[in-house]
């Protein structure tokens, strides 16, 4: 198949592409290149340095290259930054989605895949989270991608569209064979910042809380690996062949993990002791997040191959130990 990735030289959308050519799809990148890296991408996939807001643009390349289905991972993900700057965030992960969806809608091609977030549960009312659990997002940024989805659900109805949306928790870990990982500036996921300190990048990791109602007093997440996610985006495209198909999917392992667990973990691969810096709690982070994924792995046949966070952080120790510059390497 025929499939544009919006966002496609970003962390998981090209880890998405790899995976698209290891299928046998033909992959094509659409990305401005704020966030992305084009050396992400093999020189031989067609590439479009552009915006997934420029309708004319987006309709060019749907048509030019015969576009069977668009995937979107193309969005601003700092959660921080969508509290102080909500316009940023509104404008880029909702209005220019839109008008990627006009642009499709208006060239005939009606299979979307997209990225969402577990972020759209906001605070939820038990654990682990379930599809039908209640959406309440806490932040812009979650916001954004609930508004997205309900867009969905909406042109489902008035035209036909077929959707997937996957919600994931915590992406993590790099391609198996080194060759692309985890770079972003700034960066805020824990895994990469703790190989930072082992590596002496960085003073120190702190922990922000050590009171939490957790095993060890430390918050606990579900990470998944970015392969991984990129699988199940690819095992979705037999679900949308029916016009007006809509499909929600939460993508975890299932199993969290503690702070301290991380950092044991980065500590055990890389045979290098980590400096803590035990701090206040931060706001708004909740004692434990994980998923129920088993919508996915009983619908698409979905299997976590990365499934301990030992496993993870070995391909991610893999990739920045040889790439300690990321993508400037």
């Amino acid at each position: 198949m025929k499939v544009l990735v919006v966002g496609g030289a970003g962390y998981i959308g090209s880890h998405c592409v790899r995976q698209l050519v290891a299928a046998g799809h033909e992959p094509v990148v659409v990305d401005n290149l704020v966030f992305g890296h084009r050396q992400a991408v093999a020189p031989e996939i067609p590439f479009y340095t552009d915006h997934l807001g420029n309708v004319d643009a987006m309709r060019k390349i749907l048509a030019e290259e015969k576009i069977e289905l668009v995937m979107h991972f193309a969005a601003f993900a700092y959660v921080g930054e969508s509290v102080e700057k909500p316009l940023k965030y509104y404008d880029n992960n909702f209005i220019a989605t839109l008008r990627l969806l006009e642009a499709m809608l208006t060239e005939g091609v009606k299979k979307f895949v997209f990225s969402s977030t577990c972020a759209t549960y906001g605070v939820p009312p038990s654990l682990p989270i379930v599809e039908t659990m209640p959406q309440a997002p806490i932040n812009p940024y979650g916001q954004t991608k609930l508004d997205v989805e309900n867009a969905l659900k909406a042109l489902a109805h008035s035209d036909g569209l077929s959707f997937a949306a996957f919600r994931y928790f915590n992406a993590a870990g790099a391609a198996t064979d080194g060759s692309i990982g985890e770079d972003h500036n700034p960066e805020t996921h824990l895994i990469p910042l703790v190989i930072d300190a082992a590596m002496g990048k960085r003073e120190n990791i702190k922990i922000f809380g050590t009171d939490y109602d957790t095993p060890d007093g430390t918050c606990l997440r579900d990470y998944v690996h970015v392969d991984d996610l990129s699988r199940a985006h690819i095992a979705v495209f037999d679900k949308l062949g029916t016009p007006g198909t809509g499909c929600f999917y939460n993508l975890g392992t299932g199993t969290p993990y503690s702070v301290r667990e991380v950092i044991e973990a980065v500590e055990k691969v890389s045979g290098k002791k980590v400096n803590i810096v035990e701090v206040e709690r931060r706001a708004g982070d909740p004692p434990a997040l994980y998923a129920d994924s088993s919508k996915a792995k009983n619908g698409l046949g979905w299997k976590v191959e990365f499934d301990s966070v030992e496993k993870i952080v070995e391909t991610a120790w893999a990739w920045h130990s040889s790439h300690p510059n990321g993508f400037s390497d």
